[in-house]
């Protein structure tokens, strides 16, 4: 009892799930991108058939874990995802999806699911980030984060986004840059290198990317599984997912990759 009841707490504090489904086939687990928080894909829970639920991952250091301290690495973020979840992960077929930063975590924690309990997702949806074991990884790896001043990142920000970011304060802005630090610090301790003639997953990828972001190298994802892979470019830059109409693309098409699964 006492155990559930830990259990339950945990799984409150890291996942969000306005419209739970506890009789659905599938769960598709979201990842925010870095600086992210749950608000948006908590609310793709409305756009999927009864036949799948929507978790979405909240790190500590932000809304209601904000008196949390940040994960200090990767390992941390996987370590803890893991516990609190694997129960679900063991129960039912599930699938990720993550956006930048978020498709890291979802393929670190994937990678920890595969290789210590033999689970695997349905399906990997994942979204501007290019493949962890591509060249063009690297500068993300080495860039000296403490060396980049707030404005720098802020204008990086909202050039991301392509519209300002509307914060109501100077505090609210602080906390943003803050988080987007610690996040990318936990990016640059994923250390992954793809081992000779082993493909990781054998589970189908799919791809996708603005039309306006930055090149991502994509179809470096393909050496990760021996499953079907497939790209998608979306009208927008790094943040396409926030317009609505590429909202609606992405979970009809989510959807469509679940229910071709035979569940």
């Amino acid at each position: 009892r006492v155990f559930m009841c830990g259990f339950s707490l945990g799984m409150e504090k890291l996942v969000v799930c306005p419209y739970k489904r506890p009789d659905a086939l599938c769960r598709l687990i979201c990842f925010p991108w870095a600086g992210g928080g749950t608000s948006r894909f908590a609310q793709w829970g409305k756009f999927f058939s009864s036949s799948v639920e929507v978790f979405t991952v909240r790190l500590p250091g932000r809304e209601s874990r904000f008196e949390e301290p940040f994960a200090k690495d990767m390992a941390t973020v996987v370590n803890e995802i893991t516990s609190v979840l694997l129960k679900d992960f063991q129960e039912k077929p599930f699938a990720f999806f993550g956006h930048s930063f978020g498709s890291y975590v979802s393929f670190a924690v994937a990678l920890h699911l595969k290789e210590k309990y033999g689970l695997e997702p349905l399906h990997l949806f994942l979204s501007g980030a290019h493949a962890p074991q591509s060249e063009a990884f690297l500068p993300l790896k080495t860039v000296c984060i403490s060396d980049v001043k707030d404005a720098e990142l802020w204008n990086c920000l909202e050039s991301l986004r392509g519209t300002p970011v509307l914060l109501h304060s100077e505090d609210m802005r602080k906390h943003l840059l803050h988080t987007v630090r610690e996040d990318l610090r936990v990016l640059q301790t994923l250390s992954f290198e793809k081992p000779e003639g082993n493909v990781p997953f054998t589970c189908d990828l799919t791809c996708f990317n603005g039309s306006e972001d930055k090149s991502n190298d994509l179809e470096a994802w393909c050496d990760l599984t021996t499953g079907d892979t497939s790209f998608y470019e979306l009208p927008g830059g790094h943040l396409y997912l926030l317009e609505p109409s590429n909202e609606i693309f992405l979970t009809k098409h989510i959807s469509k990759c679940i229910e071709n699964a035979g569940l």
